[in-house]
């Protein structure tokens, strides 16, 4: 199960499991800052705990920094032109900011918000807590950020985050298929109709990516 701020509630710092240290990455799209608030909101986001592993340590800001390379988060295959207003949710995003734009937008709108709000410093820089209570704050919309909606950045960098923990191993997010193999799925073995329909066992097999490594 996926654990994140929508669906859990706050771990107490004494009972978090320690975390592996993440693979060294060096970022080509986010800055130093950028970079350093990826690690704290992943973090808090999705934890490493008792139930698996989070996702600092399984590449997640990796992913994040090469996915924000690509055309679609560039806006190379969304329509991208006027009008641009606030709709209904189920109209989806109807500003004039590409993905990438939005979090990185988003991302400093938040660090200057922290630094109004606790004493100069930036998202990265606060206790877990504190940063907990910012990402609330987001998701609920009681945070307002001056250039994009905060439920719009919040959204989108969750979202961003679950793709990069469950994601092939080849886009640089779950590192060792650490996710697969917390909720027994497959990956891409060739055969397991045999089990798609059984509820009352978990997959004997571990699960096998893109390239074909086995986890």
């Amino acid at each position: 199960m996926l654990r994140t701020l929508a669906l859990l509630p706050s771990v107490p710092l004494a009972g978090r499991a320690v975390a592996a240290a993440p693979v060294e990455y060096m970022p080509t799209f986010f800055n130093a800052t950028e970079w350093a608030f990826l690690h704290a909101a992943c973090d808090r986001l999705i934890p490493h705990d008792e139930i698996g592993p989070g996702a600092v340590e399984l590449g997640v800001p990796e992913f994040l920094d090469r996915h924000m390379q690509t055309p679609y988060a560039a806006g190379d295959i969304w329509y991208m032109q006027g009008p641009f207003l606030k709709a209904a949710p189920e109209f989806g995003y109807q500003g004039r900011l590409a993905l990438r734009d939005i979090i990185r937008v988003g991302m400093a709108a938040v660090d200057r918000h922290c630094a109004a709000s606790f004493s100069g410093r930036r998202f990265a820089e606060l206790e877990p807590v504190q940063q907990e209570d910012v990402l609330r704050g987001l998701e609920t919309a009681k945070i307002a950020l001056d250039e994009v909606p905060s439920r719009t950045f919040f959204v989108s960098l969750l979202t961003e985050v679950r793709n990069g923990y469950f994601s092939d191993p080849k886009h640089g997010g779950n590192r060792g298929m650490g996710s697969w193999k917390m909720i027994g799925y497959p990956g891409m073995r060739a055969d397991f109709h045999d089990w798609v329909e059984v509820r009352d066992k978990p997959y004997p097999l571990p699960p096998v990516d893109l390239a074909g490594r086995r986890a």
